[in-house]
């Protein structure tokens, strides 16, 4: 028996209006505007104001799409938030959104796998509403990583910024049907990227504050490689999974985390430079975040167009992975 199909009915996006630029970066620690840019491919980032927060930027960002989709907030029935900034540890991040947006009913919860958090979430919200239950999904991926990151660590700060990205899913949409999904993580190479302080193991303490273990820390060469060959071996994944190849595939939207990763996959992968949607120039690597803001810049430019075929891929902390194929 046939699944039912899936679609992405509307898209959202939201970025602080704080500009942080490479030059300002200049002025903080030891670096250079054309050290990162050839390195990242990064020429500015933004970063919240005070006050802003994970459930903040999403809710401007799902209402944003929930009004392109035609639906209700009161319509929702599940929110699913990928984030590892949420605005407190308890409740979830999702049920603060739920409450910005005046729902009551929806199931609603968080999930952490970093960088790949929002397809992670694609593919749980494709299945729970394929099961027959659910209708409408808020599926949301946000980040606050200027809070948790080091910056007087020259190597980290020029990386990251804040943002969140949205898709609703919604049975019976003829556009962004999602053919599959493909997820996966190796904990063994847990300690590449980490926080090591803020959990049971690591409480915070002012020893642990003084040691500055509450910022994000990272193997930038080791984990280079490995989100390389993961992204790369996950996307063949997805396709081989649904019967396609690279050759079929319109638009590539990688995680936003590096250019040279970025166009390395592109061509381990046989895909041109020019199907690659890049925007992680303007805006640095905002984890989860990254390829929804990607996506819902590509839909409501008109880049995507009836028929094509959007492969997105992801690389994270955990070491997660994640793959997926929507047709447009």
């Amino acid at each position: 028996m046939a699944q039912e199909k899936i679609g992405i009915s509307g898209t959202g996006f939201y970025v602080p209006e704080k500009v942080l630029t490479n030059a300002d970066l200049e002025k903080m620690v030891d670096t250079s505007d054309e050290w990162i840019l050839s390195r990242t491919g990064i020429k500015e980032r933004r970063i919240i104001a005070p006050g802003e927060t994970v459930s903040s930027m999403a809710e401007t960002a799902a209402r944003q799409a929930l009004d392109r989709a035609g639906v209700a907030p009161e319509d929702l029935d599940l929110i699913i938030m990928g984030t590892i900034t949420p605005d407190e540890l308890l409740p979830s991040a999702a049920c603060l959104l739920q409450a910005r947006l005046g729902n009551t009913t929806a199931a609603c919860f968080d999930i952490s796998a970093a960088c790949c958090g929002f397809i992670y979430a694609l593919e749980i919200g494709q299945k729970l509403l394929q099961g027959g239950r659910y209708r409408n999904a808020l599926v949301v991926a946000a980040e606050t990583l200027s809070t948790i990151t080091d910056w007087e660590d020259r190597d980290t700060c020029v990386l990251f910024g804040d943002g969140a990205g949205v898709a609703v899913l919604s049975k019976g949409t003829d556009r962004g049907e999602i053919i599959d999904c493909y997820i996966g993580a190796d904990g063994s190479h847990s300690s590449l990227l980490e926080i090591e302080a803020g959990g049971s193991l690591c409480p915070i303490t002012h020893e642990v504050l003084d040691q500055r273990k509450q910022y994000v820390r990272m193997e930038g060469n080791k984990v280079f490689k490995l989100a390389v060959a993961s992204m790369v071996s996950s996307a063949k994944r997805v396709l081989k999974q649904a019967g396609l190849t690279s050759q079929d595939v319109t638009w590539l939207l990688p995680h936003q985390a590096n250019l040279r990763i970025m166009k390395a996959v592109a061509k381990r992968l046989h895909i041109p430079v020019e199907q690659v949607y890049i925007n992680v120039d303007r805006y640095g690597n905002m984890s989860g975040a990254t390829v929804p803001i990607g996506l819902a810049e590509m839909d409501q430019n008109g880049l995507l167009k009836k028929g094509d075929l959007l492969l997105m891929v992801s690389f994270g902390g955990g070491l997660t992975w994640a793959a997926s194929l929507v047709r447009w």
